[in-house]
């Protein structure tokens, strides 16, 4: 077995070995003990796909002394060694083998003689709905041996439910008959590899098939009283069941050569979407698109309706209704036109009954910078989504109204053709002044190597470095980069921009910066909301912007929602401030942190700040190269400013898509003063219980709340429950009147519970979670706060009262922020709805 040498690491006297596989050795191989040290000072490890590292521990000192280092635990027990490396540096840098991963842990012995598996019924089915699905697998001509196996895997980032086996009247009753009576196991796992993780497995006992012998699967078995599995939630063309037999008992799996799939398609129209600009000028068009969506948020042409426009304005080729015909797409008006400056709302109406409001937009005579949204955070279904690149594109574009889109896949799951065909695509659907596509990828390293960051290019054609490449398979173009500190030395000179995620890798920015480059974090997707992020950079000394995106896996990028799965949030979105919609336009944007991020809304939020006197702004960041320095009087959100001894005077306007509940400014992670639209005289009988927070920072962040209140010496009248996002978990009143019970999930968001009291301040109001229990005299509420610490990662329970009835959506706020020298002042608004959305500013940088 042929020993070749790893290229030195540069920053250290360290060398490595890798041992290669054999030709003939075996795919697979479970992990096993350390073998004898293999020489002076050397340990070597025989790792799961048999090959083997060995590290010879050099002079560490000297590298010490020339730059940081971090120790590598080499074997186990007492035959372990360690081996220092500078930070940033990954000891395992290859040069003289292919650049390739693993082979899959697939067999590929005689596919065609494991078996075949049909569905029925074939499908379309409703996505969200209810059915039965018959799987029928026939034995090959192998048969299928005692103790072996079959897989029924789908995809990792659906959330179709989990089988059940022990309750047959329930949803989601599955069993398993075997033709011959042969005594069957099954359970449900997520044993298998990415991205077809959830599993359902049938291990063979006490008997073996023989060719022709059937496996009945019946998910959702109707035949005891069940209503049926429950499908994936999110539309998609082709769901696969993808299915993988271990024929010899050996733990050897073959896929089968075809594949049961099925369609999933919109539902009934539940509710709708108003959607045009934020922003437009006096005169020139600008469109308006009515989306209709089913339960689950999918866009139906399941509805017939005639929809009345209200607008509170004149607005030139807005009709006064508008007829949505059954089997319609969207509804796209063109070509409208406000004649006079101010602010418009408007109106979905039928029956009487409001069924959406647009979000707000305003009409100004000039606007030197436009307002355009974007997603630029998703995957479609050649990584870890669903769905083509391709169907991912034209939704962002015609389904989801974005005016920018980025493809995010993750980079170890991303192939040399993927990468061509996804810059294709991009180059494709980009169009100047219509609809600005990005190419770019997500560089998925592990936390502890520097975590996710986003990639983009403004051209295509360029690179990919990713952070491993273990689950690409052949020849790859370049070499992995596995830091996020070698990650940004491979992209110095590029046309780029990073910007930090949280997704089941958390970015840890304070371990890896490049403020040339990663310009920006972001605080909230579908993974959560994660202010922390910001705050870690605030801690650094760095002066990034916010961003929200979604890191959509269910190919609906701008318009994510978290389904049934334990995603706990609506994709996020972001209002870019740019002169004109292109890539040119979005760079300059993203690199000057000219943007505010949501939470999923198109609120309009405005900050600015004058001076009394002309102060110091830079055209980048004075910490790095280049970059110009001016005079001025104003500033906008990411401006950075040498303000001296003059104070910032900052205005704050926002229009929410809900009445606002409050306007913080914030001084770094401080807040140092909160505006309300209304006064404590306004409030009464309304009383708000809100629950947030995280376990933690990494992938298993998810908080599942299992809540009971209970009011004693007084009643509600009603309640409405607030930001719950799945509709199959509803709040539900166990006593009339008098207590409520619940299950919600928060990773970092909010969700709870509005009260509507008989008397406004009698009684005692009792909660009690999994988390955090607590009561209040509803006597000593007023306007204040009362808050039960639930740990982890700023969990919490608060209980305050809001006004009756709805209130206004629009709030103004002053601030006056002085300069007093030393470490930098990031100063900005985050804005919080009744509805629970939420929206931040990036920063205003008072610098020293």
């Amino acid at each position: 077995m042929p020993i070749l040498p790893l290229a030195p690491d540069l920053f250290s006297t360290t060398i490595c070995w890798c041992r290669l596989r054999d030709k003939d050795s075996p795919t697979r191989r479970a992990p096993t003990s350390v073998d004898p040290p293999a020489g002076n000072g050397t340990t070597k490890r025989t790792g799961r796909f048999g090959h083997s590292c060995a590290a010879a521990l050099g002079d560490r000192a000297a590298t010490r002394a020339k730059r940081p280092t971090r120790n590598f635990r080499i074997g186990k027990g007492s035959r372990a060694g360690y081996a220092s490396y500078p930070i940033g540096q990954f000891p395992l840098r290859l040069a003289a083998t292919p650049r390739r991963g693993p082979a899959m842990p697939f067999s590929t012995y005689l596919p065609e003689h494991m078996g075949s598996i049909k569905l029925a019924p074939p499908g379309p089915f409703v996505a969200g709905a209810y059915g039965e699905l018959t799987l029928t697998y026939t034995a090959g001509a192998f048969g299928i041996d005692d103790t072996g196996m079959v897989k029924i895997s789908w995809r990792t980032t659906s959330d179709m439910s989990k089988p059940q086996f022990e309750h047959p009247a329930a949803p989601n009753f599955t069993t398993v008959e075997a033709s011959n009576g042969a005594k069957l196991d099954v359970w449900f796992d997520r044993l298998n590899i990415r991205p077809y993780a959830n599993t359902l497995l049938i291990r063979v006992g006490r008997g073996y098939l023989r060719a022709g012998d059937t496996l009945t699967v019946r998910m959702g078995d109707r035949r005891h009283g069940s209503p049926g599995y429950r499908l994936q939630t999110n539309c998609e063309a082709r769901v696969e069941l993808r299915t993988s037999v271990d024929a010899f008992a050996t733990y050897e799996f073959t896929e089968l050569p075809e594949q049961p799939a099925f369609a999933l398609v919109p539902g009934p129209a539940t509710q709708w979407k108003a959607i045009w600009p934020s922003l437009v000028v006096v005169g020139e068009p600008f469109r308006l698109a009515i989306v209709a969506e089913d339960t689950w948020g999918n866009p139906t042409g399941e509805a017939a309706a005639t929809l009345s426009l209200v607008s509170s304005g004149p607005i030139r080729g807005l009709p006064q209704t508008v007829a949505i015909k059954r089997g319609d797409g969207p509804c796209v008006l063109d070509n409208l036109v406000a004649e006079a400056e101010g602010d418009l709302e408007l109106c979905l109406v039928a029956d009487s009954q409001e069924l959406a409001r647009a979000n707000p937009l305003r009409v100004v005579k000039a606007a030197p910078l436009r307002r355009y949204w974007g997603d630029l955070h998703g995957q479609s279904g050649e990584t870890i989504g669903m769905g083509s690149a391709e169907s991912y594109f034209r939704y962002a574009r015609d389904l989801a109204f974005l005016d920018i889109v980025g493809h995010q896949g993750n980079d170890f799951q991303i192939t040399d053709a993927f990468w061509a065909e996804l810059n294709r695509l991009t180059g494709a659907f980009d169009v100047p002044g219509r609809f600005v596509c990005l190419p770019g990828y997500e560089w998925s390293g592990n936390t502890g190597m520097g975590g996710d960051r986003n990639i983009f290019f403004r051209r295509e054609g360029r690179a990919i470095r990713r952070s491993s490449h273990i689950l690409v398979e052949g020849q790859t173009s370049s070499r992995a980069v596995y830091t996020a500190d070698e990650l940004f030395r491979a992209l110095e000179g590029e046309d780029a921009v990073v910007i930090a995620h949280v997704g089941g890798r958390y970015a840890d920015i304070k371990s890896a910066h490049d403020g040339r480059l990663e310009t920006s974090v972001e605080v909230h997707s579908t993974w959560g909301t994660f202010e922390w992020l910001l705050h870690d950079a605030f801690k650094k000394g760095y002066r990034v912007g916010v961003v929200c995106h979604s890191d959509d896996h269910k190919g609906r990028p701008g318009a994510t929602r978290p389904g049934a799965s334990t995603f706990g949030a609506i994709g996020g979105l972001t209002c870019y401030f740019m002169p004109e919609l292109t890539r040119v336009a979005l760079f300059d944007a993203l690199r000057r942190r000219r943007h505010y991020g949501t939470t999923g809304t198109r609120l309009f939020l405005d900050l600015r700040a004058t001076f009394d006197a002309p102060v110091t702004a830079f055209s980048e960041d004075p910490k790095l190269a280049g970059g110009k320095e001016f005079a001025v009087r104003e500033a906008l959100m990411g401006d950075i400013i040498r303000p001296g001894a003059v104070p910032m005077r900052l205005a704050g306007e926002v229009i929410g898509t809900a009445p606002i509940e409050r306007l913080d400014v914030l001084h770094g992670a401080n807040v140092v003063q909160t505006a309300r639209p209304f006064s404590g005289s306004d409030l009464g009988r309304r009383v708000r219980v809100m629950w947030q927070g995280a376990e933690y920072r990494g992938r298993g962040r998810e908080t599942m709340w299992q809540g009971r209140l209970t009011l004693k010496g007084n009643r509600f009248a009603r309640f409405a429950q607030v930001n719950f996002l799945n509709p199959e978990r509803n709040v539900v009143e166990t006593s009339p009147g008098t207590a409520l019970a619940w299950t919600s999930v928060t990773t970092g968001n909010l969700a709870g519970i509005d009260l509507w009291l008989e008397e406004a301040t009698r009684g005692m109001l009792a909660l009690e979670t999994n988390i955090v229990s607590g009561a209040v005299d509803l006597a000593t509420l007023g306007d204040n706060t009362v808050a039960f610490d639930g740990g982890g990662l700023d969990r919490r329970i608060s209980i305050y009262r809001l006004p009756e009835q709805d209130w206004s959506r629009r709030l103004a706020v002053a601030h006056v922020a002085t300069f007093a020298g030393g470490a930098d002042l990031p100063v900005y608004v985050r804005v919080t709805q009744s509805d629970g959305h939420q929206a931040w500013s990036s920063p205003i940088y008072l610098i020293a």
